[in-house]
C-alpha cells in the first residue's frame, strides 16, 4: 500500500506561521508544533513540539505522516547542501506512553553504521545521561517513498509527560562545553599547562591552543638540546564529536599526576588544538565550516579570511618546523568514522622502506595499549582526494623524522580481541582511548631511547583517574597479563 503524507499543520513557535516546506531546510526548526491535519484548536498533550535552535542543534523540517509517525529532515551544512548526517533535536509536549516512529529521510551518505547495529543517542530532563537506543528499535533501509534514498527509522515510547527528550546522531560535544572544560583547567593553575588564543573563527569564536610541558625540565628549549614536539588537532569536521572526547582524554592524562604523564612532560612538548572548526561545531554542521568549506581539504593554501583557524594553525606548524630548538616529531589529527568499527589510523606512503617501517611503530604500540584500537584497520595511502588533508600536506612539508597520522574512531563500537560482539562506545570509552594514545608516547620514546626506562616497572592502570575523579580502576588499556594471554592465543588486531 502506498504511503501518503497527510496534509498537516506545523507552526513555527516564534512567528506562528506555517512551516514544513522546502524553505524550512534553510534553518533549524524552532519550537515547531506538529498537529494533526486540519486541527486548529488549543495545543494538546501529544502534539509534539520539535526544536533544534540551540548550540550544535540540527533539524530542518518535520512532516506529519500519522499520529504515530513523523518524517524528519536533516538541515544541510551551512552553505553546502551536500552534507546531511548530523542531527540533534529536542521533542516536548509528549503524552505518557505515546509511541512514535521517527524517520530520518535525507541522509547524504548511503553507507552507514546503522546497518551494523548503531543507534541514535537519547536523554531527557529527568535522565540527563546520554544512552543509545536499543538497536532492535532502529531500522536502516532504502525507501521507495523517498526516491529510494536510505532512511533510518527508530521507534520510541515517551514515558514522562513533563520531560523534554533530546535525540542526536552521537554524543554531542559543544563549543561551550570545551570552553567550560578549558576554563576549569586554567583555574587549576598548573605550572606545566598554558592556554592561549591562537586566533578567531569567521564568527569570532576562540581558536584555543594548549601547550603541555614541564618548563622546569632540563633542556627546555635550550640551544644545547632540542625537545621533541607532538602536535594534535581535533574537530576539523564538526559532526565528528567522538574526536573531542578522545582529545579531552589525551589532555586529562597529560595534565594528571600519573608517573607516565610526569615523565612525558619532562621530555616532550605537547601542542593541542582541541577544536579546529568552532563555527561548524556551534552551528550543528557535519563536515563544513560556516562558509561551507571542508577545512580538511584546504591545508595546501588556506585563506586568512575564509579559513582563518586553519591558516593560523598551519602558520604555527610551519614556524615550529623551522625552529632549531624543537623537533616536530608527530602530527595527529583526530576524527570519527561513520562506516568502520574500532579505532585505527591513516598514515602516508613513502618510497623509503625503512621510513615506512618506522611510521608503523606508533600504531603498533597503541594497539598494545588500547583494546579498541585495530592495527589491521590501519592503512597507509596517498589518495589524490586526500591531498589537502592535514596528514598528507604536513607529511610532505615536514622532514623524514616526522610522522603524520589521522586517528579515526568509530561513531559506533569496537570489537574486543577474541570476541564477535561489538561493544558500543560511550563518552568514557572514547576518553579512555585518548588516555591510551597519550601513554603510548612513553612506549615510543623508550624505544627511541629518548626516555630511559626508569619508571616504576608496574604502573597499575587504576592509578589513572577518570575526569570525574572517582579513582576507581577505570583502566588505561590492557595490562601485561592480558597482552601475554592474547599473544599466546595468537590474537591479532
Amino acid at each position: 500500500m502506498e504511503r501518503k503524507m497527510e496534509e498537516s499543520t506545523v507552526r513555527d513557535g516564534d512567528t506562528g506561521s506555517e512551516a514544513g516546506g522546502e524553505d524550512a531546510l534553510v534553518g533549524n526548526v524552532n519550537k515547531l508544533t506538529v498537529s494533526p491535519p486540519g486541527y486548529s484548536g488549543a495545543l494538546r498533550k501529544g502534539h509534539l513540539v520539535f526544536d533544534a535552535c540551540f548550540e550544535s542543534g540540527n533539524l530542518g523540517r518535520v512532516d506529519y505522516i500519522s499520529e504515530f509517525e513523523f518524517d524528519l529532515f536533516i538541515r544541510p551544512d551551512t552553505c553546502n547542501p551536500r552534507f546531511r548526517v548530523w542531527f540533534n533535536f529536542t521533542v516536548e509536549n509528549v503524552r505518557e506512553t505515546q509511541r512514535v516512529i521517527f524517520n530520518v529521510v535525507n541522509f547524504s551518505k548511503t553507507k552507514s553504521l546503522y546497518r551494523d547495529g548503531m543507534s541514535p543517542v537519547v536523554k531527557s530532563t529527568s535522565r540527563p545521561k546520554w544512552q543509545r537506543l536499543p538497536a532492535k528499535n532502529v531500522y536502516y533501509y532504502r525507501c521507495p517513498d523517498h526516491r529510494r534514498n536510505y532512511v533510518m527509522s527508530f521507534a520510541f515510547c515517551f514515558d514522562r509527560e513533563d520531560d523534554v527528550y533530546q535525540f542526536a546522531y552521537c554524543y554531542p560535544y559543544t563549543y561551550s562545553r570545551l570552553q567550560h572544560y578549558l576554563a576549569s583547567l586554567e583555574r587549576r593553575n598548573l605550572p606545566y599547562l598554558q592556554r592561549e588564543q591562537l586566533g578567531l573563527s569567521v564568527q569570532q569564536r576562540r581558536l584555543d591552543l594548549l601547550t603541555i610541558t614541564n618548563s622546569e625540565a632540563p633542556g627546555h628549549l635550550s640551544p644545547e638540546k632540542e625537545k621533541k614536539l607532538v602536535f594534535l588537532t581535533s574537530r576539523v569536521h564538526p559532526g565528528e564529536s567522538p574526536a573531542s572526547f578522545i582529545c579531552q582524554g589525551v589532555i586529562d592524562f597529560l595534565v594528571s599526576q600519573h608517573p607516565v604523564a610526569q615523565i612525558l612532560r619532562d621530555h616532550v612538548i605537547f601542542k593541542i588544538v582541541p577544536m579546529l572548526n568552532p563555527d561548524g561545531v556551534y552551528l550543528g554542521n557535519y563536515r563544513c565550516s560556516l562558509m561551507g568549506f571542508d577545512l580538511n581539504r584546504h591545508w595546501q593554501d588556506p585563506s586568512p579570511w575564509a579559513h582563518p583557524t586553519l591558516h593560523a594553525v598551519k602558520q604555527l606548524i610551519v614556524q615550529m618546523s623551522q625552529d632549531p630548538r624543537v623537533s616536530l616529531e608527530f602530527y595527529i589529527d583526530v576524527h570519527a568514522h561513520s562506516t568502520m568499527l574500532n579505532g585505527f589510523m591513516y598514515g602516508n606512503v613513502f618510497e623509503d622502506e625503512e621510513r615506512v617501517q618506522r611510521q608503523a611503530v606508533f600504531p603498533r604500540l597503541l594497539c598494545q595499549n588500547a583494546p579498541d584500537f585495530s592495527f589491521s584497520n590501519t592503512s597507509f595511502n596517498r589518495d589524490v582526494v586526500k591531498a589537502g588533508t592535514g596528514r598528507r600536506f604536513l607529511g610532505g612539508l615536514l622532514d623524514d623524522t616526522s610522522y603524520c597520522y589521522t586517528l579515526e574512531v568509530s561513531f559506533y563500537s569496537y570489537m574486543p580481541a577474541g570476541s564477535n560482539a561489538p561493544v558500543p562506545y560511550t563518552e568514557e570509552t572514547y576518553m579512555k582511548l585518548g588516555r591510551n594514545v597519550a601513554r603510548t608516547f612513553l612506549d615510543y620514546y623508550k624505544l627511541s631511547n629518548l626516555i630511559k626506562d626508569n619508571r616504576p616497572t608496574h604502573i597499575q592502570s587504576s592509578e589513572v583517574k577518570s575526569p570525574t575523579g572517582n579513582g576507581k580502576g577505570n583502566g588505561v588499556g590492557r595490562d601485561a597479563v592480558d597482552r601475554q594471554r592474547e599473544k599466546s592465543q595468537g590474537v591479532r588486531h
